[in-house]
């Protein structure tokens, strides 16, 4: 059974569930159409971030010297609000496709489309922050995506046993250090070294990007092992949602970690 550690979206009790409701069902789940699918949902993401992006990201008369780099945009006073709204606006899709997994031919565009908003306004913030951090994060993305879909196509990387009990676990550690420091920030304490842009803080940045690029093999072979065993067609949705989270997921590490090696120079 997939731990709860891993992306929740690819729980094996959804996927048992909506299979035994619509056994018989002449339509099923086909790996090829789970792609078609997600490039969909992907489309969806980047149309709404390059919107927020053009709204929020307003260019200077001055150029502002900005570490090595030159910055010639600063962010609007509302990109906090599209940060919000896309965020608070995804959760909610996000929860409704998990537990109606039937309806996410419609909650997931939804989720793709609030998500965009969010990251589009975040990836704006950014890059007035760190110039051309984006499309360096959207380059490694997007390569660590092809190069891992490439590694389990030819089964270099597999999902074994022993390899999805340490990326659940690592997973897990993760999840939990996250929830720690979130906790103690409502307190006003923040987890030293982590956040920082230290030998340390960069060190944890990179395992949590390695760790969430691992579990692309695990949402492969989850897709692929349901499509064999006859999930609904509507499942095709839901997986292209549930590995666009960690796409997501792994894109805002890939963020995190840029910018600290650049706090670095």
């Amino acid at each position: 059974m997939r731990s709860t550690f891993s992306n929740p979206a690819f729980s094996e009790t959804i996927f048992d569930r909506v299979r035994d409701e619509e056994r018989g069902a002449p339509a099923t789940m086909t790996v090829q159409g789970t792609a078609v699918k997600t490039m969909i949902l992907v489309c969806i993401l980047l149309v709404t971030a390059a919107i927020t992006w053009s709204m929020v990201l307003v260019p200077v008369e001055t150029a502002v010297q900005v570490g090595k780099a030159v910055s010639r945009f600063t962010v609007s006073s509302n990109v906090f609000i599209f940060m919000i709204v896309g965020f608070i606006g995804g959760l909610i899709a996000a929860l409704v496709t998990l537990f109606v997994p039937r309806i996410s031919p419609f909650t997931a565009p939804v989720y793709a489309a609030f998500e965009g908003v969010a990251l589009g306004a975040i990836s704006a913030w950014f890059e007035t922050i760190y110039p051309n951090i984006v499309i360096e994060a959207v380059a490694l993305t997007v390569g660590t995506l092809v190069v891992l879909l490439t590694l389990y196509a030819f089964r270099i990387l597999r999902a074994t046993p022993r390899f999805q009990k340490i990326i659940f676990a690592a997973t897990g550690a993760i999840c939990l250090v996250y929830l720690v420091s979130m906790v103690l920030r409502l307190f006003g304490v923040g987890v030293p070294y982590i956040h920082d842009s230290g030998p340390i803080g960069i060190g944890f940045s990179l395992v949590v990007v390695v760790i969430a690029a691992l579990n692309l093999i695990l949402d492969f072979n989850f897709i692929e092992e349901n499509a064999r065993r006859g999930a609904p067609s509507y499942m095709e949705w839901y997986s292209g949602f549930a590995l666009l989270l960690t796409l997501v997921w792994l894109y805002l590490e890939i963020l995190k970690l840029l910018s600290k090696l650049r706090d670095r120079r």
